[in-house]
């Protein structure tokens, strides 16, 4: 029995299509009550954790540097988790197949050189921020770039873009004001961040890590029993069967979005293979050998609100630890963020890319039976709050220590920087605030939107950080240079040439910063030696990364990575030519 189309079927005043007369749903009680159950116990604990005082740098940007590992893996993964996910990449994958799958499972190169390689290097040097590393390493122009470069993408690419897809959902879900969406986001998402620093946000996420994946698993598992008509594995079959496109309504859907995928005059694709063909306008499959160098590396392993709880773990093993943790939830992400988005595409593929950023408030709706709706609601606000409460702490402590105090106030005292970083806080939340409405205008997607956005920003960063940590001859001058000549080079690169893939411009960029800037160390003088000590260049001769990885052999961090490595290539074997993409 086909299933009804999201776009026809109406259950509890719910149209999933996106044209006029569209109604909207109400919380039932039970739903409003479920959902300010979990306001009262995420502010509760917010608030609770910050009842000791941060009155040092130390306590309220790096929790006293006291998180243990599962408290930094769990944050790490709710800090990457947000709508850009539940709406934004539902609707890619709607729109491209499993393929986008490979945002969470590709992260395995970056997060093993996360582990091995800056990891050591960024808890020896007992630096803050990211900022402040680059300048130990190169000099304070380099730290200036990208101090100001992580503020504007902060603001621009995270907090702006998750409020207004956060407002997207709650709009399609009750039909509320996209600009009241927005302020009711940001200010609930912001209070304790504001108050309680790193430690409120990073043991609050625990909770909403484990609330985003048992609603998203929910949400999973609604849709495939739907889909089988009560059989799981019947909804399985079915999810599959209809996205490789076996029965006549689905191979039209293929065909129809087939240009959006493939380019103009494509006709088909193949929607639940990971490896997708060179003139695929999202991932072609080369730029998986070359993808993670550039994006990759910057978004995990030195964007400061991802990073920012590595720095403030107990020690090395627990730091690495934690990120293993999170290796282990990206396994299962795709699960609760694309699984859905095929499940969508086997109930209606008729949709076009403005509705399926609306997969998951359709999903809800059409799925999910009042009483319960509160839950995925609560777990919609906890994506929200905890990536836009890690940006509001990282984007305060790169002003509050980067900027304000290396620049206007030299001798801030620890309880100065607090205020100043609360301050910092507010100020910035308010500003996403404003600006979260006007990414409607820009019409590609949120996923689309915010990934093009890290396609700028990181080629340069992830360069000048990879050989300045792996090779000793690289000069502060040379990367002083190589920031801006490379950010300038990306925008012109996406001018002249605007249907280059966005996964593809970054790999290119990268690579000739690389060049640049070992052209233009080879002609500056050598560091000086204050610049390239152990702790903050590779030793070639005495290499120490291997140390402190625990015993017994259940505590091996080695053994951890091993076994996570071993689920990424089980991953991509099955979503491959050789699995259940054919």
């Amino acid at each position: 029995m086909l299933m009804p189309s999201l776009g026809n079927l109406r259950l509890g005043g719910w149209d999933g299509g996106s044209g006029e007369g569209s109604r909207v749903q109400s919380l039932n009680a039970v739903d409003a009550v479920v959902f300010a159950l979990y306001f009262v116990a995420i502010i509760g604990v917010g608030f609770w954790v910050a009842r000791r005082k941060a009155q040092t740098a130390d306590a309220y940007f790096l929790a006293d540097r006291d998180l243990p590992w599962y408290v930094v893996g769990t944050s790490y993964i709710a800090s990457n988790i947000s709508t850009e996910h539940l709406i934004g990449m539902i609707g890619a994958a709607y729109i491209y197949g499993i393929c986008v799958a490979l945002w969470e499972w590709h992260n395995v190169i970056a997060f093993s050189i996360l582990i091995w390689i800056f990891i050591p290097f960024l808890l020896a040097s007992r630096v803050f921020t990211g900022p402040e590393f680059l300048e130990r390493r190169f000099n304070s122009t380099c730290r200036l770039l990208f101090a100001v470069m992580t503020v504007v993408a902060n603001v621009t690419a995270f907090l702006a873009a998750v409020l207004y897809a956060g407002a997207v959902g709650l709009n399609a879900l009750f039909g509320w004001d996209i600009v009241l969406c927005t302020v009711l986001l940001g200010v609930t998402a912001g209070s304790y961040a504001i108050v309680g620093g790193m430690r409120s946000i990073a043991w609050t996420e625990v909770l909403q890590t484990v609330l985003i994946l048992a609603g998203g698993f929910l949400l999973t598992f609604l849709g495939l029993r739907a889909l089988g008509e009560g059989s799981l594995s019947d909804g399985w079959s079915t999810m599959i069967s209809r996205n490789l496109g076996e029965e006549a309504a689905w191979a039209e859907g293929i065909r129809r979005l087939a240009p959006t995928v493939l380019g103009e005059g494509a006709t088909s694709y193949e929607r639940l293979n990971l490896f997708q063909p060179p003139n695929h306008t999202l991932i072609p499959w080369w730029t998986l050998l070359f993808g993670w160098v550039a994006t990759s590396i910057w978004y995990n392993c030195i964007n400061q609100f991802m990073i920012q709880r590595v720095l403030a773990a107990r020690d090395g093993w627990h730091a690495r630890m934690g990120i293993v943790l999170a290796g282990f939830l990206k396994v299962i992400l795709p699960a609760v963020i694309v699984i859905p988005g095929l499940v969508y595409f086997a109930m209606d593929p008729s949709l076009d890319r403005a509705a399926a950023d609306k997969g998951y408030a359709a999903l809800v709706m059409q799925l999910v039976s009042l009483g319960v709706r509160g839950v995925l609601l609560a777990a919609l606000f906890g994506a929200i709050q905890s990536t836009v409460n890690s940006v509001l702490n990282s984007t305060s402590t790169i002003v509050t220590l980067d900027i304000w105090k290396r620049y206007f106030e030299p001798n801030m005292p620890e309880r100065r920087s607090v205020t100043v970083g609360r301050l910092v806080t507010a100020v910035t939340l308010v500003l996403a605030m404003v600006l979260a409405p006007m990414i409607e205008r820009i019409g590609s997607g949120v996923f689309v939107y915010i990934q093009n956005l890290y396609a700028h920003f990181a080629p340069a960063f992830s360069a000048i950080f990879i050989l300045g940590i792996l090779w000793r001859r690289a000069t502060g001058r040379a990367a002083a240079w190589t920031i801006p000549i490379g950010l300038g080079a990306s925008i012109a690169v996406g001018v002249v040439f605007p249907e280059m893939a966005l996964t593809v411009r970054p790999i290119l960029i990268w690579a000739f910063c690389v060049v640049l800037m070992v052209v233009i160390s080879l002609f500056d003088a050598p560091p000086p030696p204050e610049c390239v000590t152990d702790d903050l260049t590779m030793n070639w001769r005495q290499i120490g990364i291997f140390r402190g990885l625990g015993k017994p052999w259940y505590r091996n961090v080695l053994f951890w990575w091993l076994a996570f490595v071993a689920c990424i290539a089980a991953c991509y074997l099955a979503f491959s030519g050789l699995g259940l993409g054919r």
